[in-house]
């Protein structure tokens, strides 16, 4: 029994029987004393179980009045040991996450987290310098932008911002209706209604050079409507799919590709020599391009046409580059 079961099994045996004796629990969790009263003081101290001793009872039981504090929850119920690291995730991602309006709230919920994870019986800070997990290409945001941008998108407000285009080198003005923060590839996208374009638009939050709150109610978006037009293609680059890419893999190469969820609507297939034909609905061929050339020689585009004379185009662009001396 790990010390997960036991916290349910305290827990079970308290709610049951009302009053239990110290060897009732020693029995029924096959511990020593030591070890029952570690696991009673982190219930006490960690997860703040009212459990009292009753020298007239003769037992344990929960307190009549719960003390004033955090209300008791005991956690881990729902979760196998590899969900509770996983959970690891959810920390590092609130270590990272830009300070705004959801800072006061960030530190108690951290707290909670490594009470969870302390459940498998070690201590967060040990897991936290076993485990790590990286960022990788990250891009700063201005805090007082993620603030404003979160504070309008839960209050149903417009925004009004300066987004600058990398592609053309431009800052534009627009009036926004805020619909989801997206964290994508370790950096922060806005999913907007563009009022100037009159459409549904992606906004990187590391290109935004001015954010101001509006006090007009914000244009409502349904749910279907966001996932048809910003879920539905590859990427960042969403839309409505123009096409599906049909890629193929390297018998070397598709040890790894195969492995891979590059969109939920992908198609796999084996193919006799070993190699990996991969499909995958695109609306952009930015991102899709990028990705496809991260794999060099290994991969080759079977179709549409025009994706395939891009990449081409990229790669001879490339080849011509090296061939210059510097």
């Amino acid at each position: 029994m790990n010390r997960t079961e036991r916290f349910y099994k305290i827990d079970q045996l308290l709610h049951e029987r009302r009053v239990v004796p110290l060897e009732v629990f020693l029995e029924a969790l096959s511990v020593s004393r030591a070890t029952f009263k570690r696991d009673l003081e982190y219930l006490r101290d960690r997860l703040h179980a009212p459990i009292v001793w009753d020298r007239e009872a003769g037992g344990y039981r929960f307190a009549a009045d719960a003390p004033s504090g955090p209300a008791y929850e005991l956690p881990g119920l729902w979760f196998s040991a590899s969900e509770r690291y996983a959970l690891l995730a959810a920390q590092k991602l609130l270590a990272e996450l830009e300070p705004g309006i959801l800072a006061a709230h960030i530190a108690p919920l951290q707290a909670r987290l490594a009470a969870l994870l302390e459940t498998g019986g070690h201590p967060a800070e040990e897991i936290q310098r076993r485990v790590r997990l990286l960022s990788m290409a990250k891009r700063a945001v201005e805090p007082g932008c993620f603030a404003a941008v979160a504070k309008s998108l839960m209050e149903r407000r417009r925004l009004e911002i300066d987004a600058y285009s990398r592609a053309r080198d431009e800052v534009n003005t627009r009036i926004v209706s805020p619909q989801r923060l997206v964290h994508y590839r370790d950096n922060w996208y806005l999913d907007a209604y563009c009022h100037w374009r009159r459409a549904l638009r992606t906004f990187a939050l590391d290109t935004l050079r001015r954010v101001r709150p509006l006090d007009q109610q914000a244009r409502e978006v349904a749910d279907a409507t966001l996932d048809r037009h910003l879920a539905s293609a590859y990427g960042i680059f969403a839309g409505r799919p123009k096409g599906r890419a049909v890629l193929r893999f390297s018998p070397e190469r598709a040890r790894w590709v195969r492995d891979e969820r590059w969109h939920r609507d992908q198609a796999g297939e084996m193919l006799p020599d070993g190699s990996w034909r991969l499909t995958v609905p695109y609306a952009d061929e930015r991102e899709l391009v990028m990705d496809i050339l991260r794999h060099g020689r290994h991969v080759i585009v079977e179709a549409p046409g025009s994706l395939r004379r891009r990449v081409a185009e990229e790669a001879a662009a490339i080849a011509s580059r090296y061939a210059t001396k510097v």
